[in-house]
């Protein structure tokens, strides 16, 4: 299934992109208001049940995409994952632990929506990831039984005001949670096969920056899950981008950030395609 948060003239709802239309899942699922409480409430079945040879109510063309997990317990992130991506940062060795940190849901929008620089600084960059939606609380969770704490994927431009990554001596939390510089989904997607590498694809003005799978990962989506819930209880709903690869074009000296008019696409084939422009800040 693919699982969306929308806006229809103003007032919110989601459900089930069935082809290129959603099936309303607020009006048939009257007690769970979001997607949120829908994973909360371990309703994936009933939502199949409900939504399974229904016509779609409303097409994809009349909506606004909204983040589809419009206020997780937690946003976690995990730097610094993909094979070579140390170069861009001087260190050469495998970490023996996930670099992680927290982006709050503000900063980040949905597909169709756009990435707001900041009047403070211009250096928004962007990063294409695929992120982990968990599907129900969890702590101390094997190795060998973290894939089944995955309830679905989705993606994110994990979008970053670099030189305010380097405002405090050991954190990168103030560039990685200015409002909306940031993109996330189209939408959940559920039942993907996460033991084979995914493919992702990074595109700016459509050029490909960014191509790898997560084959290609330090850390794969177990390890993650293993390790976080050591030390946490992960919510259903909850969401882990799991980090970006290497970009493939050559650094520029000074370098190129986003402009307004700018576009990424972020894509996943078993996920689809997250796609944001760019604007300044108003």
């Amino acid at each position: 299934m693919r699982l969306a948060s929308y806006s229809l003239r103003g007032r919110p709802g989601y459900g089930v992109v069935a082809g290129e239309g959603i099936v309303d899942l607020r009006s048939r699922l009257t007690r769970l208001a979001t997607l949120v409480d829908v994973f909360r409430a371990q309703a994936l079945d009933e939502v199949k049940a409900v939504s399974d040879g229904v016509r779609p109510d409303v097409p994809l063309s009349e909506v606004e995409l909204l983040p589809p997990l419009l206020a997780p317990e937690k946003i976690l992130c995990i730097g610094i994952n993909y094979a070579n991506r140390g170069q861009d940062y001087n260190v050469t060795n495998n970490p023996k632990y996930p670099s992680m940190f927290y982006r709050a849901p503000n900063s980040l929008v949905g597909s169709g929506q756009n990435l707001v620089r900041p009047k403070i600084s211009e250096q928004l960059d962007y990063e294409g990831e695929i992120a982990i939606v968990i599907g129900r609380d969890c702590k101390h969770v094997s190795k060998e039984k973290a894939l089944g704490m995955i309830a679905g994927l989705t993606l994110c431009n994990e979008g970053t005001i670099r030189d305010w990554t380097r405002h405090g001596q050991f954190n990168v939390t103030q560039g990685k949670n200015f409002d909306a510089t940031g993109g996330i989904g189209p939408w959940i997607v559920t039942g993907i096969d996460v033991t084979k590498p995914l493919h992702l694809t990074v595109r700016k003005n459509g050029e490909v920056t960014q191509d790898d799978t997560t084959a290609s990962m330090i850390f794969s989506f177990a390890d993650i899950i293993a390790y976080t819930t050591s030390f946490m209880t992960l919510k259903a709903g909850d969401v882990i981008c799991t980090g970006t690869p290497v970009k493939k074009v050559p650094k520029a000296d000074p370098p190129v950030w986003l402009k307004p008019g700018d576009t990424i696409e972020v894509e996943c084939p078993q996920i689809g395609v997250l796609r944001n422009a760019v604007v300044d800040e108003a």
